[in-house]
């Protein structure tokens, strides 16, 4: 896959840092990290100027993409559809990244009718050097990317449109922002991460010690929902949220094309109980596209599907009724 070095479309023909010496998938850090807030303030990083306005964002997605599936999750949760418009690329990238497919509704560029995503991270900075990836936040006023971070997008979504129209559940109480991160740290690290550090392990002890951190992760998770409705408190927050996409996408995808089949979720009856009733909250199912996920993972590859055939299974019920719970 190729990257935009001095805003120049570039095949990349070095791993650009991303594996160890040791064969260890190293993911690349998020570049633009601009805030919204809800005066322009500077948030936590980069400048500000970014002030919480309706009908002046516009999110990028992905629908196969779990970083892009929060934000999605999260724009919705917190009622700003009408507030933060949204494009979504197609699923399947070219030699060029991300695509938009202008002659269909669902995947079309509705800002600037480009055909590819790198086009909007050079109309943002004409030199930009990096990786092009979604989500990403743009800016119609400033006409500038805001954020490519999907945990700080769904920190200002949360938040900072409070005062122009979004509503919803608080997700990132004040006194519950430390467990919080503490769960996100882990589960992140080792299980969000830790599939992506197992698929693309090029060495047989990279590949154990990342799946074993994932399934000592999901036995982790799975103990702690024996006791527990939600990973902290007594309402779906933050963590549940940043959780949900990996575990959706698990047993469809990560179990067979990233080589993570110890178990399934449907192996651990609190975490598929746990899974199916975020699912079958208000518009959540909405977000989740089994189909693609399969698709997308199993596409062609010469290092994990030379053939590209995508397997029919497993057949997943969301719907099935959650019974008891914590």
């Amino acid at each position: 896959m190729g990257l935009l070095v001095d805003g120049k479309w570039t095949e990349e023909e070095v791993n650009y840092g991303k594996r160890s010496e040791k064969g260890e998938y190293q993911r690349a850090n998020s570049v633009v990290r601009d805030w919204v807030t809800a005066d322009g303030a500077p948030g936590p990083s980069g400048n500000g100027g970014f002030k919480a306005e309706p009908g002046r964002y516009h999110l990028y997605v992905a629908i196969n993409c779990p970083w892009a599936h929060r934000t999605m999750m999260v724009r919705h949760l917190k009622g700003l559809e009408d507030i933060v418009g949204m494009s979504q690329t197609s699923p399947v990238r070219d030699d060029q990244g991300w695509v938009f497919l202008n002659d269909e509704d669902r995947f079309r560029d509705d800002l600037f009718g480009f055909d590819h995503l790198h086009q909007v991270y050079t109309r943002s900075d004409p030199g930009f050097t990096g990786r092009v990836t979604v989500p990403a936040l743009w800016d119609k006023e400033r006409k500038v990317l805001v954020n490519n971070e999907s945990s700080e997008i769904i920190r200002m979504f949360n938040s900072a449109f409070d005062g122009v129209g979004a509503s919803g559940p608080e997700l990132y109480p004040e006194n519950l922002r430390a467990e919080i991160d503490e769960i996100n740290d882990v589960v992140y690290s080792n299980f969000n991460n830790g599939v992506y550090r197992s698929g693309f392990a090029t060495t047989q002890e990279a590949y154990e010690k990342a799946v074993g951190g994932v399934f000592d992760t999901l036995d982790l998770l799975e103990e702690r929902l024996s006791t527990t409705r939600f990973l902290v408190g007594d309402a779906p927050t933050e963590a549940d949220w940043r959780l949900f996409p990996t575990l959706v996408r698990f047993d469809v995808a990560y179990h067979s094309a990233f080589k993570c089949n110890k178990k399934r979720i449907v192996d651990y009856p609190n975490l598929w109980a746990y899974t199916r009733e975020l699912y079958q909250s208000p518009g959540i199912a909405e977000t989740v596209d089994l189909d693609t996920y399969r698709r997308g993972y199993h596409s062609a590859s010469v290092v994990r599907n030379p053939l590209g055939i995508v397997p029919l299974g497993p057949d997943l019920d969301f719907n099935e009724p959650i019974g008891p719970r914590p």
